[in-house]
């Protein structure tokens, strides 16, 4: 079977290639490690983020996405490219369309890189969606009623809020604030309070496992093994989940701020739907513990977690792939 058509969320911290009558095929880390001093790429997704933080002087991992954009063009480039040579495989005849997701707040600039990144992967014509509008989508929210929805997407780089009705974004904000950001309020956090130096994979098991929007009464609690930085020898620590709900506070409250900005435009009959229905959270962020009920104590509205919040962006593309000559009438944009 020759592939067509791929729908790609590249994300921060992970990408996922969703193909039409197959589902999701592809999801690994946004990683890539580089082979010095000629620059070769080692390997690429989930081998290359085995390598972080434990390669020798003549490997180098990247993360080329920063806060949900193109920071390093061409590891980028390289990285879509074996993505989509492996979703289509060797004997794939087509160059295929590709629908990918970019942030609300995507710059000129920055949009001209993700195009020209695709394109050179090898794709055949390129169309790039605003995540808030593809996570609506995997989320289920009917995008073109009259009715105000709002999404909220927290990944790996940015949360992006928005509010959405009659197939578009009425009012919205982005900050590149999001899973990563927790993971080194995590790590500063064990840092300052137990002088304990930790890695960055170890600070994201720890919010993985016991990670808490709130403080509860029952805490979860994690063992976990670092670099003393009196000594400088390895030392076991147990953190809980109050600490983590400590240390990641003010980049939720960050988040939050984004969202009551998002209400400050938004027109007040829309505003009263979300009252009414509340706020939808999406992304892998929003599996945080507890994190529905800290927006609902914070502003006083209901919020929801989609379901598998983690494919929803995803599942957006496979809506778009699945209709493309609609959507190519009102949502998409190509170049």
């Amino acid at each position: 079977m020759f592939v067509r058509k791929i729908g790609i969320d590249l994300g921060t911290t992970n990408t996922l290639v969703f193909l039409p009558d197959k589902g999701i095929v592809i999801n690994e880390p946004t990683v890539v490690a580089l082979r010095r001093p000629d620059n070769g790429v080692l390997a690429v997704g989930a081998e290359a983020k085995e390598m972080v933080g434990r390669t020798p002087d003549n490997i180098v991992t990247y993360k080329p996405l920063k806060d949900g954009v193109i920071a390093e063009y061409y590891i980028t480039q390289a990285m879509l490219k074996y993505f989509i040579a492996k979703s289509i495989g060797p004997f794939n005849v087509f160059r295929p369309e590709v629908v990918i997701s970019v942030p609300a707040g995507i710059t000129s600039t920055e949009y001209r890189a993700v195009m020209n990144a695709a394109r050179e992967a090898g794709a055949r014509e390129v169309y790039l969606v605003k995540e808030p509008l593809l996570a609506s989508l995997g989320a289920g929210i009917p995008i073109h009623s009259s009715e105000g929805n709002m999404i909220v997407n927290i990944g790996g780089g940015t949360t992006e809020v928005a509010i959405i009705s009659l197939g578009g974004i009425v009012a919205w904000a982005s900050r590149r604030v999001a899973g990563n950001r927790f993971d080194q309020a995590v790590s500063e956090y064990i840092k300052k309070k137990y002088g304990l130096a930790i890695g960055e994979s170890t600070a994201e098991n720890i919010k993985i496992a016991v990670g808490s929007a709130l403080p509860n009464r029952t805490k979860l609690e994690a063992k976990i093994r670092g670099r003393d930085l009196l000594s400088g020898l390895p030392r076991d620590l147990v953190v809980n989940s109050n600490e983590v709900a400590e240390a990641i506070n003010p980049y939720l409250i960050e988040i939050m701020d984004a969202v009551q900005s998002v209400f400050n435009v938004t027109p007040p009959e829309l505003a009263a739907d979300i009252m009414e229905k509340g706020i939808i959270l999406s992304g892998g962020s929003a599996q945080l513990r507890n994190l529905d009920e800290f927006f609902k104590r914070s502003l006083g509205v209901a919020a929801y977690i989609a379901e598998d919040p983690f494919f929803c962006v995803a599942r957006g593309t496979a809506t778009i792939l699945n209709h493309l000559d609609v959507y190519k009438r009102t949502l998409l944009t190509k170049r």
